[in-house]
């Protein structure tokens, strides 16, 4: 597959427009309601699926399965994504109204730090071809562990880099707005939202180590790689405020999540045994995840509609409470 220069650059250029569209149109803070969220959900997946298209256009079939393919991996562990965002906004009690913007800079951060992972899983690839199955069996591993712990859940107060966040940066005792840093006693410190952000960041890279290899069991190409993953990530934001008050009904999801994993793991494991085309590698991901939601939706459907919440939201924020 041969992309010339002036392609990278494109991608890149519709990525920045799309990034200052989407940070124009809420350039306000305002809480993003569901209609809202399903027409930026609908815009960025038209998004992803016409750049497929384009892809099936210029490079043919084949090389437009390997980036759909690699589109629904990064898509639908980005749930996984919603279902860590959802806890830790609520851990911090975060007004609605500023979600949007931490999950902007989270997402503008995803796409540099995951850019320096595709590019570092390709040079390994290029240098020594058996990386591959150590991609490979780290996925399986990863998807046998999902499965078994997939009733756990998440515990912010407990992440190393919150406690770290809290002993060498001075926090306010309560939001600014949407401001990271506010200015107090002649320094700067930071706000609750910035801890929030550096925790989500953090989420995010690690997540990446699971999805970068997932992607590269479908594709070895960098171009496609990238960009799947970008056009998914793209639409994070927007998936989030749809899915946020839904997340409790996916119950089979990380299931099927972790099937998917152990999939692409044990493809890239028989890599040099068996050819497993494409094709079937994506109908195999879809049916998969399309199993998952069906069961969950079946398994809840008598389910409240409102999740219960752990914390009050007028509990002050506990990224406010220093460690001593």
């Amino acid at each position: 597959m041969v992309v010339e220069v002036w392609v990278w650059a494109a991608v890149l250029g519709v990525i920045v427009v799309m990034l200052a569209a989407d940070l124009f149109a809420h350039r306000r803070a305002h809480v993003v309601g569901v209609r809202e969220a399903a027409a930026w959900s609908a815009v960025w997946v038209a998004l992803g699926a016409g750049f497929g298209g384009i892809v099936w256009w210029v490079w043919g079939g084949e090389f437009a399965a390997q980036y759909f393919a690699g589109y629904l991996i990064e898509k639908s562990l980005a749930v996984d994504n919603v279902f860590v965002f959802t806890i830790i906004f609520g851990y911090f009690a975060v007004p609605r109204e500023h979600q949007h913007r931490v999950l902007f800079y989270g997402v503008l951060g995803a796409l540099v730090f995951r850019a320096a992972f595709i590019a570092a899983g390709s040079a390994l690839i290029a240098s020594f071809a058996w990386i591959l199955y150590v991609f490979g069996a780290f996925l399986v591993a990863t998807g046998v562990r999902l499965a078994w712990h997939r009733d756990e859940t998440v515990d912010p107060g407990r992440s190393l880099v919150l406690r770290l966040f809290r002993r060498f940066v001075p926090v306010t005792a309560e939001y600014h707005g949407s401001k990271f840093l506010v200015r107090q006693g002649g320094r700067w410190v930071a706000t609750p939202l910035l801890a929030v952000l550096v925790l989500i960041e953090v989420t995010d890279i690690v997540f990446a180590v699971d999805s970068i290899p997932a992607i590269f069991a479908v594709t070895q190409e960098t171009f496609l790689v990238f960009t799947s993953n970008a056009f998914a990530i793209l639409g994070l934001r927007a998936m989030y405020f749809l899915l946020a008050d839904l997340v409790h009904r996916f119950v089979y999801l990380k299931l099927g999540l972790a099937l998917v994993l152990v999939w692409v793991g044990v493809k890239m494991l028989l890599l040099d045994l068996v050819k497993i085309p494409t094709v079937v590698s994506l109908a195999v991901v879809a049916v998969l995840l399309a199993a998952a939601v069906t069961a969950s939706w079946l398994r809840t459907r008598g389910a409240a509609g409102e999740r219960a919440k752990d914390t009050p939201e007028e509990l002050v924020p506990p990224s406010a409470q220093r460690d001593s």
